[in-house]
């Protein structure tokens, strides 16, 4: 099961500082489950084909400049039936006040209208991009989220591998911690993940035989980010003689996360390795293959040239 998301709408007033100009009955208990902003043009005009009431309502100056032209009695029938849709609310953009019969309209149907200074454009781009935050799909994964070199590495592994020591040795070398034991992954987008700690356990590391470390005291306020998004997961497993790891890098590897192919390095550990050093060669090469260079790529293709150059000297 698909598990759904919500927003309150007292938070979108709150986060965009919005003006209410009219209170539902039921304005505190509103969320917004679609991250959608429509703008209700055509159904000014009577046609509510395809119609989406789940969605907030922004006019700004091409609606209220076509609302200026109508008489009053026209603008009560048009509000009248707009409002029939029970959406969520109406927000007027640019400084726009609601008129009487937008007033008596959602008094009658009680809709929550609201009221914004900026610009209709910036305000319902800001929006969509704050509810689909908001309202993106999510896991929680057991592991450590660090941003090295820039660049978003999940560490992850059977408990007590390492992790948490591995990212003390990281925040010494000057990179950020996001979330150490538990990251909450969101889907930003069709192609990208954001990674986040959960508020309880925000700035904390646990070290075996130490206890708990507060990275931001400790460390300073720039040894920790607040989010990241998620380039690299690296798997760190105990190393076993029985098994052939991929030596060259030549098969990539990729992990799915929520519908997202995110790439995965594999990295078996004996003591003495130093895992963090490793772990920014990762980061460093990652972000190498983001910008078009492949090393292994290139290695094979020097050792074929040379074998074809010599093969034919000797032949």
């Amino acid at each position: 099961m698909v598990e759904t998301y919500s927003v309150p709408l007292t938070r979108i007033v709150e986060e965009f500082k919005l003006d209410v100009a009219f209170m539902s009955t039921d304005y505190a208990s509103i969320r917004l489950t679609v991250g959608d902003v429509a703008r209700p043009g055509l159904q000014l005009a009577g046609y509510f084909d395809h119609f989406e009431p789940m969605r907030l309502q922004v006019m700004g100056n091409v609606e209220m400049s076509f609302l200026d032209k109508l008489s009053p009695a026209e603008r009560a029938i048009i509000f009248n039936r707009l409002f029939s849709y029970k959406f969520p609310a109406l927000v007027l953009a640019r400084g726009f006040r609601p008129d009487q019969q937008c007033m008596e309209m959602a008094q009658k149907h009680n809709i929550t209208v609201l009221c914004s200074q900026e610009a209709t454009s910036s305000l319902v781009s800001g929006i969509i991009t704050f509810l689909g935050a908001e309202l993106a799909p999510r896991i929680t994964r057991h592991g450590v989220l660090m941003e090295v070199y820039g660049e978003g590495v999940l560490l992850t592994g059977d408990s007590g591998i390492g992790k948490s020591e591995a990212a003390v040795e990281l925040l010494k070398r000057g990179h950020r911690l996001i979330a150490d034991d538990a990251v909450e992954i969101r889907k930003v987008s069709p192609y990208s993940l954001m990674g986040t700690a959960p508020a309880l356990i925000r700035d904390y590391v646990e070290l075996r035989g130490i206890g708990i470390v507060n990275v931001a005291k400790l460390f300073g306020m720039g040894a920790v980010k607040a989010e990241n998004e998620i380039n690299l997961v690296v798997n760190i497993v105990p190393w076993n003689q029985q098994q052939v790891y991929d030596r060259l890098g030549l098969e990539d590897q990729f992990v799915d996360i929520l519908g997202v192919q995110i790439p995965m390095n594999t990295i078996p550990i004996t003591p003495g390795r130093n895992l963090a050093v490793i772990l920014e060669v990762a980061a460093m090469n990652i972000r190498q293959r983001k910008m078009g260079y492949n090393p292994a790529r290139e290695f094979t293709d020097q050792m074929n040239r040379y074998f074809d150059e010599n093969m034919g000297k000797n032949q």
